[in-house]
């Protein structure tokens, strides 16, 4: 097994709440975030979705900033968590100038242009926020408010994006590129994906159900999730909270918004995760899935664990019942609940499971479950078939 990368900092936002503790008590509890939006202005209001309960004027006092700051809801988001991340890093702000910053966002700020759209031409109250369609906005602004001064860059690869900001930052570390970096992703809700989504027929109208026979589609949601990465000679003393030690991205290369049948972007990406980090199937003790709840994801990511683990599988389910899907924050917000697994060595319940699905038999843990847990493998599989698979490891090698 490979040592890996060491976490020494994790922050999150999510409709569960604000901050890691936060979070931890309504995992421990079994406590859905998934409600009717409230915030967010659309038509859609009769779809449940994992809506963050603070309106972006709180936000911004919370971070202290100025009525005419240029941060869409994004990058508020994006902000908070990634500050919990490197206060609890222990980073000085004297080491802030040699930090890198990988973020990765899907929506951007497109939840402000398609509020402001119509009165760009005819006021400039709003233009500001006119650039803030480009994903690469958000991650300035990020930046900025965190005054990180080290390689800085976006990554938009739809729902494993985060994921994937994760690996890069693992690997530059790993090449020598980068001594620390904060890594992770954000994501609003925004009228644009829940429109989209909506036509492609593929969101619940009740609370999601992952891996069940009778799911019936996804519930979207919003968050930000970010860890701080850091090589082992600048680490010290400090305390790590576990270590990023495998990964692995592969294409499907079968259709731009569903999986193959057979799962074969999913097979791969996890194959080369657990190559990397020197481990076997067997050493898996816990699947946090990507399992989104559409009829054609679970199946397909079922079959591929299958052909992964076989008669094997460990312990898995998906935490998106809780959160609901993130989008390019999810593979960050779910890596955050996975070291908050091996911290506390608890696989958190599955929610809103009652039959298996008769093609692969899969069942979900849906109860607290206290295991011995050393190596979690996590999952995100993306549109355009884009798919990437962590390991996170914890402390011993």
């Amino acid at each position: 097994m490979t040592k890996g990368v060491a976490v020494t900092g994790m922050g999150i936002v999510s409709a569960l709440g604000m901050g890691v503790d936060t979070n931890l008590k309504a995992l421990l509890a079994g406590n859905s975030g998934i409600c009717y939006p409230t915030i967010l202005e659309t038509a859609h209001s009769n779809l449940p979705v994992g809506e963050i309960k603070v309106t972006d004027k709180d936000l911004a006092m919370q971070l202290k900033l100025p009525q005419d700051h240029t941060l869409t809801r994004g990058a508020l988001l994006g902000c908070l968590a990634a500050r919990e991340a490197l206060e609890k890093s222990g980073i000085t702000k004297p080491e802030l100038s040699y930090v890198g910053f990988i973020s990765a966002t899907s929506v951007g700020g497109m939840d402000y242009t398609e509020k402001y759209f119509n009165s760009f031409e005819k006021e400039d109250t709003n233009r500001k926020f006119i650039q803030a369609q480009h994903p690469g906005f958000t991650t300035g602004r990020i930046k900025d408010f965190l005054a990180l001064g080290g390689f800085t860059t976006t990554i938009s690869t739809a729902c494993s994006s985060s994921a994937n900001a994760i690996m890069l930052g693992a690997r530059m570390i790993k090449s020598g590129q980068l001594k620390r970096v904060v890594v992770g992703g954000t994501d609003p809700l925004s009228r644009f994906t829940l429109n989209g989504f909506n036509s492609l027929m593929i969101l619940s109208s009740k609370a999601c159900k992952p891996f069940d026979e009778h799911r019936n589609g996804l519930n979207l949601g919003e968050g930000a999730a970010y860890l701080v990465l850091e090589a082992d000679d600048s680490v010290g003393d400090k305390n790590v909270l576990g270590r990023v030690t495998g990964y692995g991205n592969a294409n499907d290369a079968y259709h731009q918004t569903a999986s193959s049948e057979t799962g074969n972007g999913a097979f791969l990406a996890m194959k080369k995760a657990l190559y990397g980090a020197g481990v076997s199937p067997v050493e898996i003790e816990y699947i946090n899935a990507h399992g989104t709840a559409t009829h054609n994801n679970d199946l397909s990511e079922s079959r591929a664990l299958l052909r992964i683990f076989g008669d094997s599988l460990p312990a898995m389910n998906s935490t998106k019942a809780y959160t609901g899907h993130t989008l390019a924050a999810a593979g960050a917000v779910e890596a955050v609940f996975s070291l908050l697994s091996l911290k506390h060595q608890t696989i958190f319940p599955g929610l809103n499971f009652r039959d298996s699905m008769p093609e692969t038999g899969i069942k979900p843990i849906t109860d607290l479950t206290y295991k011995n847990l050393k190596n979690i493998l996590s999952n995100s599989f993306g549109f355009g078939g884009n798919c990437t698979s962590l390991i996170i490891s914890n402390n011993e090698g």
